[in-house]
């Protein structure tokens, strides 16, 4: 008898569980984790049977699994940058979307009344992601937990990571070249041309003697910040992005 059997075929519940399986790409051994887990209070006989148990132990192996990541493929950050990143990942906001991506609000159990002509409420569609990780985690431990997650919301984690580097090349690059250089950058102009209410800056980085790839910006912070982007990318060995 395989794990689904275990459930009457003919229900709802069964459909639901099924399809559930199918969007998220995971095949549950103990479809019973992934029936609580899809079940909101509303749909449940005892709050205990509902998925907030499992919503709360989600959030904490999210929490957890994005921390491990970006602390291991960011080393350039610091606390306080690893913080902020975190947070805009770990959000109700970014679990709703991912849900919706996942078209998780069809799976949902839920008691009469709670779907709306608006659609199931965003806190529904954030707490069925937290929970679904939480089951995957009890059904199959850490590792399957983590696959799902950087599956599922890797998009949303390389946008924040992206969107952080872009106002912070500057910062970023003043922490590498203080630790593995002993100095800190500097940016030197090198040309500038337009009328003088649109002016265009050119500017390099350089640490101690390395010139690198200058950058240009409409205003001198913007070409620095640009100029630090290119610094940082070709100390990886990569492409400036900023070159043009």
């Amino acid at each position: 008898m395989t794990s689904t059997d275990s459930l009457d075929a003919l229900t709802p519940e069964a459909d639901q569980i099924e399809l559930c399986q199918e969007r998220i790409g995971y095949r549950f051994r103990d479809v019973g984790l992934l029936r609580s887990a899809l079940t909101h209070a509303s749909g449940a006989s005892h709050r205990l049977e509902s998925n907030e148990r499992l919503e709360f132990l989600g959030d904490a192996v999210l929490g957890f699994t994005i921390c491990d990541w970006l602390f291991q493929e960011h080393q350039e950050y610091l606390e306080g940058e690893l913080t902020q990143i975190k947070s805009a990942v770990v959000s109700r906001r970014v679990c709703a979307r991912v849900s919706r991506q996942l078209q998780l609000e069809e799976c949902l159990i839920l008691g009469k009344g709670m779907r709306q002509s608006a659609g199931v409420p965003r806190s529904l569609l954030s707490d069925v992601y937290e929970a679904i990780i939480a089951a995957i985690y009890l059904d199959s431990g850490l590792s399957a937990a983590r696959e799902f997650i950087l599956r599922t919301i890797g998009e949303e984690l390389d946008a924040a990571v992206e969107g952080h580097s872009i106002g912070n090349y500057k910062s970023a690059l003043q922490q590498l070249s203080q630790r593995e250089h002993g100095s800190a950058p500097t940016y030197r102009l090198l040309s500038e041309t337009g009328p003088d209410h649109s002016k265009l800056f050119q500017i390099a980085a350089e640490i101690k003697n390395r010139k690198f790839t200058p950058a240009w910006g409409k205003t001198k912070k913007d070409a620095e910040q640009r100029a630090a982007g290119n610094a940082m990318a070709e100390l990886r060995g990569e492409e400036p992005p900023y070159s043009d």
